[in-house]
């Protein structure tokens, strides 16, 4: 398939109920905007419970009209203390109704969100703050407030629940929002950093039809309706979080219970006494939940979707032995938000992500199989660097728009289904063979002494490099000889592939949301 569309056996067509038609165009809510689609999608039956802070209680219930008042009375506000379209606003704080209005009143505002990593240390935020210059940041993070009024003094910053705001005082906005709901489809709405795996993060610039694209496409494909109910602990700094998880929430105007963490006992007691029907977890997340006595309570789910890092086939299949459900697997990335999913009707194949959602294009590169995407969904570029979309793109070799290049690298079988196989900068050459990282992980995860792994190539001089096994040590084993690892992987892999060493840990590194970092593998001294 290398150098042709994905998918042509299986259209996107097929994430629609009965199948839809092939020549029928993926169409936007109007009027093309995330923020006027929600409001439509809200306004209507006003008192249906809409969120649930669980931190407030277990009848905390946020309305639809008491959340669409609140960020309208948030926005005035933040109009009044002198904020105007197109402004940035970092944003941060744990998962919570109030950091929910903030982020939609910002958005109704026509500001534009910097949704920030709660983790972040001074450089990293730094980093964040020279790179986009907020106007304002409403954050709720123990010593943000000075932390952040120290690296730019005129910064407006305040707690996501605007207390204390200078010259916004409630009392003084009256009713006046004229200014509400009025940005333009390619209006820039977020700026999402890169997780910063290979690099120094870079902001992506998505527009208020990009982020509704991207939710537009898995509400469709998932059946996502107003009668789901969705346990969310997945952070809202993330696009997994944000993104799909709260942006697909008030698109379908369902419901979600907010949690601010996870906890294996909170989010299964969760389904049951809030009758959810939707999860959305990352991998390290279902490692847990596999582990937990009541994991059958997933299986009373109508859906689980697992994403931002590889979900094993391993696990999957111990996931659907011990629920009977099959875990949904997708696709997507912060400059891009969803990009293919496994379809909701038909075979959920372990390990691989699926098909392209509605509306997305999607192909490989003909020189390493680089997956390619484009679509209504794709970012409009990075914030103040222009040479890096030139990077980012390569032109249609048709004349049609360019393709967005992901950096990873795929497979695609003969039904149309996309395989992540590793990351172009993280290919393994050794000998002149390319070893995908990926699936090297996948074989010697198997082993029963490796609880989790994770391979890269380390310079060599007889081979290039050499694929080095840095493993973290399942319960009751010590060691792990490089010898034994070998010979039980070949059964799997070729000779090429096995590594040549074997690097015991305590944990493997990775970023907020447990994708595994290989920049940051060290070898002992």
């Amino acid at each position: 398939m290398s150098g042709s569309t994905v998918g042509a056996p299986r259209h996107w067509s097929a994430h629609l109920p009965g199948g839809g038609d092939p020549e029928e165009a993926f169409d936007l809510p109007a009027p093309g905007t995330l923020v006027g689609a929600w409001t439509a999608a809200l306004a209507p039956e006003p008192d249906r419970p809409l969120l649930l802070d669980v931190g407030a209680g277990p009848d905390a219930w946020t309305t639809r009209g008491e959340f669409l008042d609140r960020t309208a009375g948030v926005a005035t506000r933040l109009h009044a203390a002198g904020l105007r379209s197109g402004d940035r606003v970092l944003v941060s704080g744990p998962s919570s109704v109030d950091l929910a209005v903030a982020h939609v009143a910002c958005l109704r505002l026509g500001l534009v969100v910097v949704p920030t990593n709660g983790s972040y240390r001074e450089a990293e935020l730094a980093h964040v703050v020279a790179d986009c210059t907020p106007r304002a940041a409403l954050v709720d993070h123990d010593g943000w407030v000075d932390l952040l009024r120290d690296l730019d003094g005129d910064l407006l910053v305040a707690p996501t629940a605007l207390d204390g705001l200078p010259g916004a005082d409630a009392r003084e906005v009256g009713d006046e929002r004229s200014a509400l709901d009025t940005a333009s489809p390619d209006a820039p709405a977020v700026i999402g950093y890169t997780s910063g795996t290979t690099g120094r993060p870079k902001g992506a610039v998505l527009t208020q039809a990009n982020l509704l694209a991207g939710a537009e496409a898995v509400r469709v494909a998932w059946r996502w309706s107003d009668a789901d109910r969705l346990v969310l602990c997945l952070p809202l700094f993330h696009m997994h979080g944000l993104g799909v998880g709260l942006h697909g929430t008030l698109l379908a105007g369902a419901s979600a219970v907010l949690q601010d963490s996870f906890d294996p006992d909170a989010v299964l007691g969760d389904l049951g006494d809030h009758d959810a029907t939707l999860f959305f977890g990352v991998p390290t997340m279902y490692h847990r939940l596999a582990d937990h006595p009541d994991v059958s309570a997933l299986g009373r789910l109508r859906l689980c979707v697992a994403g931002s890092a590889p979900l094993s086939a391993d696990l999957h299949r111990r996931l659907a032995g011990a629920t009977g459900a099959a875990v949904l697997e997708r696709y997507g990335m912060t400059e891009t938000v969803m990009l293919a999913s496994n379809p909701y009707d038909a075979e959920r194949r372990p390990g691989s992500v699926g098909i392209p959602l509605p509306g997305v294009d999607v192909r490989l590169a003909p020189d390493g199989g680089e997956i390619l995407v484009r679509g209504p969904n794709v970012f409009a570029g990075y914030w103040g660097r222009p040479a890096a979309i030139e990077e980012a793109f390569v032109d249609d070799p048709d004349g049609g728009a360019p393709w967005f290049r992901t950096g990873d690298l795929g497979t695609v079988d003969d039904d149309g289904y996309l395989t992540i196989v590793g990351r172009a900068k993280e290919l393994i050459i050794s000998g002149g063979f390319n070893v995908y990282p990926r699936e090297v992980d996948d074989a010697l995860g198997l082993h029963p002494a490796v609880a989790e792994v994770a391979v890269a190539g380390v310079p060599s001089e007889e081979w290039g490099e050499e694929v080095v096994a840095w493993v973290v040590l399942a319960d009751g084993h010590d060691c792990l000889a490089v010898d034994e690892l070998r010979d039980f992987a070949r059964e799997h892999l070729a000779t090429y592939k096995l590594p040549r060493r074997v690097v015991a840990v305590d944990a493997l590194p990775r970023n907020a949301l447990g994708k595994v970092t290989r920049h940051e593998l060290r070898l002992p001294d």
